[in-house]
């Protein structure tokens, strides 16, 4: 039999098998997510999401994957491809020609991930900035005091729906906070605040941590504060997470669009009861949260606590300048 007859004889046992290889693959494959409910599948293992904003931070995350998957699957088939088709076959056993450069081929894969990174980079900076956007008023501000080892919630809150009766005093507390954020705190807004310790539990739930209220529908500016290290503020249905950084003020907004009782946790490793550091948010209707202000005023939880680490002159004036 002549070499070429070899060879093509060579050929036809791998090529029966390739039916099977690509079998074998695609169950494997696949079986991995049969533990999964096919309507968490488009999610690809993020929450529901509870905020108007949230649906963006998941499309980036699931437009990466789609890309991922895409890039992941041409260098795979490009894998396959050169291990059956420039296999050694039993016959020929010399070396191959070799290619010491092809120009065509090295631009390629110079150009091409630079497009890739580019693109994510574009998308990427495109939603942060939306997602980072500050409105001229909001409807509510709270500011989110993280400390050692638990949180506090300072609501800004005209409590009494009174403007003339707004305490001074009490709003000292907030000096950690930039005048600029200031200037768009409620008039006359006297304030309450819930403060927690690691041992604090949701009363409905018996969930760990402190109670965040928040209103449904209702647009929320979260001002972000340390008294001490450095904290993460992080509600798990939000799909999105900020540092708590002393000396130096973080701010977002979210709007909720679904009732419920969320959980939230530290995402920054921050001492020896890190794990401790746990929250609670539970978002009702504009009324049952005016409802809880007033409770709390009611338990004497009126004013604020601190704030946190004051910052010094020129970080107040680099804060202003960013604007």
């Amino acid at each position: 039999m002549s070499p070429n007859g070899s060879d093509r004889s060579s050929r036809r046992p791998m090529r029966r098998k390739l039916p099977q290889v690509l079998t074998a693959g695609l169950i494997l494959a696949t079986a991995s997510g049969c533990s999964y409910n096919w309507e968490d599948f488009p999610r690809l293992g993020m929450p529901t999401p509870v905020t108007e904003e949230a649906p963006r931070i998941l499309s980036l995350w699931q437009g990466s994957w789609a890309a991922a998957l895409v890039t992941g699957v041409l260098v795979w088939g490009l894998i396959l491809w050169s291990v059956f088709f420039h296999r050694r076959s039993r016959t020929k056993v010399e070396i191959p020609p070799q290619t010491r450069y092809n120009m065509p081929i090295e631009a390629l894969y110079t150009v091409v991930p630079i497009i890739i990174v580019s693109v994510f980079f574009y998308f990427t900076a495109r939603d942060e900035s939306k997602i980072l956007a500050l409105s001229d008023k909001p409807a509510h501000t709270i500011n989110v005091v993280g400390y050692q080892w638990s949180w506090g919630f300072n609501y800004l809150e005209d409590v009494d729906g009174n403007p003339a009766t707004g305490d001074a005093q009490a709003q000292k507390e907030l000096n950690a906070i930039p005048d600029k954020y200031g200037d768009d705190f409620p008039e006359g807004a006297e304030g309450v605040y819930d403060a927690g310790i690691p041992g604090t539990r949701n009363p409905q739930t018996g969930n760990p941590g402190p109670t965040l209220w928040l209103p449904k529908g209702e647009k929320v500016r979260f001002i972000l504060t340390s008294r001490d290290v450095i904290h993460s503020f992080w509600v798990v249905p939000f799909l999105f997470k900020q540092d708590v950084i002393p000396g130096h003020t973080n701010v977002f907004e979210v709007t909720p669009n679904r009732e419920g009782t969320f959980l939230g946790k530290c995402a920054e490793l921050c001492g020896v009861d890190h794990s401790r550091m746990l929250f609670n948010v539970k978002v009702v209707s504009p009324e049952r949260y005016q409802q809880h202000l007033k409770e709390l005023a009611e338990k004497g939880q009126t004013g604020f606590i601190p704030s946190g680490i004051e910052q010094t002159d020129p970080a107040r004036n680099a804060e202003k300048n960013q604007l």
